[in-house]
Parts: structure tokens; C-alpha cells; sequence
């Protein structure tokens, strides 16, 4: 009996040092989710939200026009429905970089070889944002204008950067990086448009 006990008592022992020990396929100074989260990202670029398909020309080709689409669209509006001299100034001017853009989109498509039809109208989210700037009242369409301006220049701005890094097209990727600039450029504009009208 007493064996039998020093036997169960060694046995458990042996499970507690195995229990408490490290496991086997864990690999030691592995963070810890909470670590994980704790720790910021070296790479600002990377905290912006992707997509990997964007990588590919198709993807990027859409994504690029439908914003286009979107700037032309916007600022046909704004030009005709603002009272503002500053705001149908900067829609004007926008109405035709973004057709230039578009003109280049299709120039460097063609020069690519690749074979991509660019969409002829918005898609269903880019028509809900104009439906929504369309439905804004007079006393504050020029605001909701400027804020609309604001985030879609930086969302082209963010997927021309990411072609022009990791684009697997290089005549595409050329046209990303050649537009990128100008995207500041606009992007800068509109924030300060934004920022007039802020109380």
C-alpha cells in the first residue's frame, strides 16, 4: 500500500513539473497579444487599411477610376450648386486635374497591355457619398463638399502609394507614382478648404 502510494505521489509530481514547466512548442520571447498591441508599428504605412488584391492592376485600375468618377462628379456639383467663390474655384480646378487623371489612367493602361475595361458610372458606395452631397442642404454643402473632398483625396492618395510600392504592373505603377504628388497636392487643398469652415 505504502508503494503504491509513493508511486501515485511520484506520478503526480511529474505531472505538476510538466504542467508548469514551458511547452515544447512554444518559442521563447514570442509577444503575447496584449504585448503584440502594446507595441506601435515602425511602418506608418502599414496602419493604413488595406487590401492585397490592390496590388493588382484590375483591382487598382478600378479602385483609381471609381474615385476619379467620383472627384468629377463631385465637383460638377459643387460647381453649379455652391455660392462660395472659394469652393466653385477649387471644384472647378478639380473637375479637370480629375479628368487629366483619368485621360492618364487609360494611357498607361494601354501602354501596359493590359486588358481592363474602366467602369462608365460609380460604384454603389461612391454613389451613395455624391448622393449624399446631393441631398445636403444649401447652408451646409459647402462643408460637407470640402469633407467629402478631404477623404477621398486621401483615400486615392493611400492606393496610389501602395501601387506605386507594390504594384505588379511597372507601366502602371509608373502612372501611380507620377499622380501621387499631384494627389497632395489636392489633398492639402482640401484640408485647408475644410478647415474654413470650421467654427
Amino acid at each position: 500500500m505504502t508503494r503504491h502510494l509513493l508511486l501515485i505521489g511520484t506520478a503526480i509530481a511529474a505531472l505538476s513539473l510538466t504542467a508548469c514547466g514551458p511547452k515544447a512548442t512554444e518559442s521563447k520571447g514570442a509577444a503575447t497579444p496584449s504585448e503584440q498591441a502594446a507595441t506601435p508599428d515602425a511602418n506608418p504605412v502599414a496602419t493604413v487599411p488595406t487590401l492585397a488584391d490592390e496590388t493588382k492592376a484590375a483591382v487598382f485600375a478600378l479602385k483609381a477610376a471609381d474615385l476619379n468618377l467620383f472627384e468629377i462628379e463631385a465637383a460638377r456639383l459643387a460647381a453649379s450648386r455652391s455660392t462660395n467663390a472659394q469652393v466653385k474655384a477649387f471644384a472647378r480646378s478639380m473637375e479637370t486635374a480629375h479628368g487629366k487623371t483619368a485621360e492618364a489612367l487609360k494611357v498607361a493602361i494601354a501602354a501596359s497591355g493590359a486588358a481592363i475595361t474602366l467602369p462608365m458610372a460609380l460604384t454603389k458606395d461612391m454613389q451613395d457619398d455624391l448622393d449624399a452631397l446631393t441631398k445636403a442642404g444649401n447652408d451646409d454643402f459647402d462643408k460637407k463638399y470640402a469633407d467629402s473632398q478631404v477623404d477621398a483625396h486621401q483615400a486615392m492618395l493611400n492606393l496610389l502609394q501602395r501601387y506605386a510600392q507594390d504594384g505588379d504592373t511597372p507601366v502602371i505603377k509608373t502612372f501611380a507614382a507620377e499622380t501621387a504628388p499631384t494627389i497632395q497636392e489636392h489633398l492639402n487643398k482640401a484640408e485647408g478648404l475644410k478647415n474654413g469652415f470650421v467654427n
